[in-house]
């Protein structure tokens, strides 16, 4: 195995065909082929399937092209910092739950180090989504949260896939309205006084188990339910729809605006908001200091 090999194989799934990944990689396709077949019999792995589209990674070659990510991005920081060139984009990748605060340190971890060149994915996801990202090296970090509810569910998980929880608060549920919401004039709401209203969730795809829930009390009954798919439909939502969904109460009013408040809901229950590493891979620079953004910008409680 060489970086340059390591090199082709994350330009080949990028392209998702060889013909072109052999342009940009200013070499001829039977090379850049011979080369791949040589890694996968090195290795006794498949990493590509080929069709009449192009490749696509194979389960062990999306596995393998997470380390092959880390190893060329520690060596790209060896060759600044003994030789003093660039070491080329910076690349950095988040998979969160729907976190304002997540997001806030995410830019400021771009303004501080994105650079001239820079390839930043901040991706807002489902819950089993944001574990596999991390398990399989596609992100640095991931963001979710456990609780008395569902933790034995998501640490059993967290353990399966080899990684760590680190909490970075513990927030009492609160609720999400528009301030345009009857219930907004309430100092304190109870599940009561919820009922006639929308409740609004995040869609979680195939493992839509209440575990992998993003919003806690999800198991508590509700006659109207809706489900969405991004953090701008679901505050349009609870603005037109007068409707709600239970959180964490920490919002940016600079990053989504004045018209979304959070009210604190009565009841006994806790949010442990953390983030998730690979237990085998030391952080880079890059997620030590997205950590300590996400750790100056959480909450006080």
């Amino acid at each position: 195995m060489t970086l340059k090999q390591l090199q082709y194989i994350i330009t080949v799934a990028d392209t998702g065909n060889i013909t072109e990944a052999a342009r940009k990689l200013f070499i001829a396709q039977p090379s850049l082929t011979a080369s791949i077949h040589e890694l996968e019999s090195e290795y006794g792995i498949t990493l590509f399937t080929r069709g009449n589209k192009g490749v696509e990674l194979t389960p062990e070659g999306d596995e393998f092209l997470g380390y092959a990510r880390q190893v060329l991005e520690q060596a790209n920081l060896i060759n600044e910092r003994y030789t003093g060139k660039p070491g080329g984009k910076q690349r950095f990748c988040v998979s969160a739950q729907h976190y304002s605060f997540a997001v806030e340190a995410f830019v400021k971890l771009l303004k501080e180090y994105g650079g001239e060149k820079y390839e930043f994915h901040m991706r807002e996801t489902q819950t089993y989504e944001i574990i596999d990202d991390v398990a399989h090296l596609r992100s640095e970090i991931g963001i979710l949260y456990i609780n008395s509810f569902n933790e034995t569910v998501i640490r059993k998980t967290l353990r399966d896939n080899n990684l760590s929880f680190n909490r970075i608060f513990k927030a009492k549920p609160h609720v999400f309205l528009g301030k345009e919401n009857p219930l907004a004039k309430k100092r304190k709401l109870t599940l009561e006084d919820l009922k006639p209203y929308p409740r609004l969730s995040y869609e979680q795809g195939s493992h839509n188990s209440f575990y992998f829930s993003e919003e806690i009390l999800s198991t508590v009954d509700c006659d109207k339910e809706l489900v969405v798919c991004d953090r701008a439909t679901l505050f349009n939502m609870l603005i037109g729809l007068i409707g709600y969904t239970i959180c964490s109460g920490v919002i940016s009013e600079e990053l989504n605006g004045p018209n979304i408040i959070a009210k604190p809901l009565d009841v006994d229950d806790y949010m442990e908001i953390g983030y998730i590493l690979p237990q085998a891979i030391h952080p880079s620079q890059l997620t030590v200091r997205y950590i300590d953004y996400l750790k100056k910008l959480s909450p006080k409680r």
